[in-house]
């Protein structure tokens, strides 16, 4: 039985760069037992490519001004495509393991309303992956050897049970802001943001900002602060793997560990979370750029 949706909005495949990146990633994701993958948009390439690989394409997708996707329809419409117990959505350049589908299958058989994400691996690729037998435990040995653990700042994948975000704002795929609303929406209304970082190794294939207009990276665009305004303000989109509040350790969910940043992040939020306060969270993230000079 197939357990999770896998979906996403892939980039144009014109960028010949891009293009080994996300042939590279769905590759990955096709290895990977008891999922479906849907994909999602019109952009060069997408259908061929879905057609190759044999994948579920959704082409018409409801877009900004810009002609991005909007998240609201992605997220309805991969449900509409594929009916399952979990869905999640990963950013098109993302390498996915085994270990992705033992920690969604561990946590979803001990709870019923969750988000699971974690920091992302980064690593330069520039060729087609060799996907024989042995692929993960060769690109394993890789990432220890030459890739870099990313901050906690942005997240590449989402993953939640069919009765969690149901319902999501227009967010504009591709740019700053929606991202960090997922985890303040998950702690907002009291189900579990869990940071799987220690049992599930994401990959981040990585490349320049050439295919977004302008050239310019995600967060310096200007439908960035659409999604802010969207998301309910800034203090909304400050939200990072910093403030998840549970963990996943060789299997077993465990509290999130509170050190210095972590714990100040958790005061500062509380305000936000539980009395919608925007101004006395403000205000305290102020006073944490001072204390922590973040």
């Amino acid at each position: 039985m197939t357990r999770i949706t896998l979906f996403s909005a892939p980039k144009p495949f014109t960028h010949p760069h891009i293009a080994i990146l996300q042939r590279n990633a769905l590759r990955s994701w096709m290895e990977l037992p008891d999922v479906n993958i849907v994909l999602l948009g019109d952009e060069p390439g997408l259908a061929e490519t879905a057609a190759e690989f044999g994948l579920t394409h959704v082409r018409q997708v409801p877009r900004s001004e810009s002609g991005a996707p909007l998240m609201d329809a992605m997220f309805r419409l991969a449900r509409q495509a594929s009916s399952t117990p979990l869905y999640a959505i990963v950013n098109a350049d993302i390498l996915l393991l085994g270990d992705f589908v033992q920690a969604a299958n561990t946590v979803s058989a001990q709870l019923q309303q969750f988000v699971l994400m974690g920091q992302r691996w980064d690593l330069d690729v520039t060729e087609s992956l060799d996907f024989s037998p042995g692929w993960q435990e060769r690109l394993r040995e890789r990432v220890r050897r030459q890739g870099t653990l990313h901050r906690p700042a942005g997240s590449d994948y989402f993953l939640f049970p069919a009765r969690c975000f149901v319902e999501i704002p227009p967010f504009v795929i591709g740019r700053a802001g929606w991202d960090n609303w997922m985890i303040y929406h998950a702690r907002k209304s009291g189900f579990p943001a869990i940071d799987a970082t220690h049992d599930v190794m994401i990959i981040h294939q990585n490349h320049d900002y050439s295919h977004l207009p302008g050239g310019r990276p995600h967060y310096k665009h200007p439908e960035t602060e659409l999604n802010i305004r969207l998301a309910g303000g800034r203090p909304m989109t400050r939200f990072t793997l910093l403030d998840t509040d549970k963990r996943l350790v060789n299997g077993k969910i465990l509290p999130q560990m509170l050190n210095g940043p972590r714990l100040w992040r958790r005061l500062e939020t509380w305000p936000l979370i539980r009395f919608g306060s925007i101004s006395w969270s403000e205000r305290l993230n102020k006073l944490g750029k001072i204390l922590w000079k973040r």
